[in-house]
């Protein structure tokens, strides 16, 4: 059987949504991937401090994070990336002459900086655990590594942050725009060469819009069957949803476990 070096999405891949749990027989099937001698390794967005303890907790030792800027093999953080500097310290500057506020991490941590309370009067506290630290004398050019930036831009006024394109940015809820890597093909390609494999083995799993980067024509893409349809539009093949053993039985149905 040829080595399969195989990728998987968390979020509605591995996980049930409802219950933030890995869906069990997924947990099985990547098991049995790699007794069979495959490659398993983790794809996601999360910031490698956030991922890492999601790894851990469900034994996995792979990964690329950092929305495709980090990746970890055998429990070793190989490489993160910042972004831009530049581009972030422009984005910054045209955010504070629009009045909106603004935070950033400089490091790999839940730790946020910023030089006043806008950002936090304009949006409130993130869901996500944040430490936010108010330092009024923190300089933005003399800032060394931006990991993401936090701007309290609501959606209906994007367009006034003609920035905005410098980075790659996401927006998850109405009230910010969150800048960060986004590009997981980039990390796998990455992994890939340190690894010494060819990319024609790669096979990656995804369910929503951020996977569509990843669904790239240079290896195999499965679309969980709770996907998005572009997605699905996207895959090499569409398996059953997550929840109802949807890894597992893409895995045996080409033979892989």
């Amino acid at each position: 059987m040829k080595k399969k070096y195989c990728f998987f999405d968390i979020d509605g891949t591995l996980t049930d949504r409802s219950t933030n749990q890995v869906v069990p027989s997924a947990l099985e099937a990547l098991e049995k991937l790699e007794e069979n001698g495959h490659f398993v390794a983790i794809a996601t967005g999360r910031a490698h401090y956030k991922a890492d303890l999601f790894i851990k907790a469900n034994g996995f030792k792979n990964m690329v994070c950092n929305g495709g800027n980090g990746f970890v093999i055998d429990n070793e953080f190989v490489e993160n990336i910042p972004l831009d500097r530049e581009g972030c310290i422009k984005i910054i500057e045209e955010t504070e002459k629009l009045g909106y506020g603004w935070c950033i991490a400089v490091d790999d941590t839940k730790d946020v900086y910023m030089t006043d309370d806008l950002f936090l009067r304009q949006v409130g506290k993130r869901k996500e655990p944040t430490r936010y630290i108010i330092d009024d004398t923190l300089d933005i050019h003399k800032v060394e590594d931006f990991y993401k930036i936090y701007v309290a831009i609501p959606k209906e006024e994007e367009e006034r942050l003609t920035t905005k394109d410098l980075i790659g940015h996401l927006r998850f809820e109405p009230e910010y725009l969150m800048f960060q890597p986004d590009n997981k093909r980039e990390g796998i390609i990455k992994m890939m060469e340190h690894l010494n494999g060819p990319l024609e083995d790669v096979v990656v799993f995804g369910d929503d819009y951020n996977d569509l980067d990843m669904f790239s024509p240079e290896w195999f893409s499965i679309a969980m069957g709770n996907g998005c349809q572009d997605l699905k539009d996207k895959a090499d093949y569409v398996t059953d949803t997550n929840v109802n053993d949807g890894i597992k039985k893409a895995c045996e149905h080409f033979g892989w476990i």
